[in-house]
């Protein structure tokens, strides 16, 4: 592992902000993949983490992808792995059942768009850069789940357009396609992202039930109708179990603003 950390790990008031930090373009290896693994199993398992902000170091890249020169030096073996661990990652901070916002606070080309696509939401700074995922440039395509993530996201064709083309898109193209779910304020951009993230926060929002909703859209996406709404039945009834869900039926039929509290 680096003795310096590439991944920076702190908690705001029930988020977890993970910053991915490696100028100029924090461009990711290995050993960062290893770094955001380990972030991203801390978050899940702290409970009073409710949501993941996951960001970039800096002001002009939120990520770069994966750093081309050391993909140059290693075999082809070794590549694969690299991939397949990166896969890993990326689908573990997809299934994990709370919140995930990508704040793109800059350029978010190649695996730094697919590490962001599988957040559950994406704020980008307005006039902060350039979003695509130009991997045909370099001879192959986008291996750490860009085509299967862009499809499902844009649809067949839009999708390999986007691919084959290699362009990018600013933030405010991005959002008409629907990469983007919305553009904040350049000024004060992170505190703006965890401010609104604090309003899926407890005693604002369930947090249970925003991160099974989550689960249910994730999971249930794969599966046959019929499997997603048993995977939905199941889901709601954790949920009628929950302190929040009594909470919450009782301050509706009080007439009275709930105040949950993430069980």
């Amino acid at each position: 592992m680096p003795a310096v950390s590439l991944v920076t790990y702190a908690l705001h008031d029930g988020v977890a902000l993970v910053t991915l930090d490696n100028p100029p373009a924090n461009a990711y290896s290995h050993d960062m993949h290893r770094e955001l693994d380990e972030a991203i199993l801390k978050a899940r398992f702290d409970e009073s983490v409710h949501v993941i902000v996951l960001t970039g170091a800096g002001e002009k890249f939120f990520c770069a992808g994966a750093d081309i020169a050391m993909l140059e030096q290693v075999t082809p073996e070794w590549k694969y792995n690299f991939c397949l661990h990166a896969n890993e990652t990326i689908n573990r901070l997809e299934q994990t059942p709370k919140l995930v916002v990508a704040a793109l606070n800059g350029h978010t080309v190649g695996g730094g768009l697919e590490v962001a696509l599988a957040a559950d939401l994406r704020w980008a700074k307005d006039g902060g850069g350039k979003l695509g995922v130009p991997e045909v440039a370099l001879g192959v395509l986008p291996g750490t789940g860009g085509t299967a993530r862009l499809s499902r996201m844009l649809g067949r064709s839009r999708a390999i357009d986007l691919m084959t083309s290699g362009r990018t898109l600013d933030f405010g193209e991005a959002q008409q396609l629907g990469l983007v779910n919305d553009i904040l304020p350049a000024d004060g951009f992170l505190d703006a992202v965890l401010e609104r993230a604090r309003q899926y926060c407890p005693p604002h929002k369930a947090s249970k039930a925003v991160g099974l909703i989550k689960r249910s859209v994730v999971s249930g996406l794969e599966m046959s109708f019929e499997s997603h709404l048993a995977l939905e039945r199941e889901l709601q009834q954790q949920l009628f179990k929950s302190a929040d869900a009594t909470e919450g039926f009782k301050a509706f039929n009080e007439k009275r603003t709930p105040e949950f509290e993430g069980r």
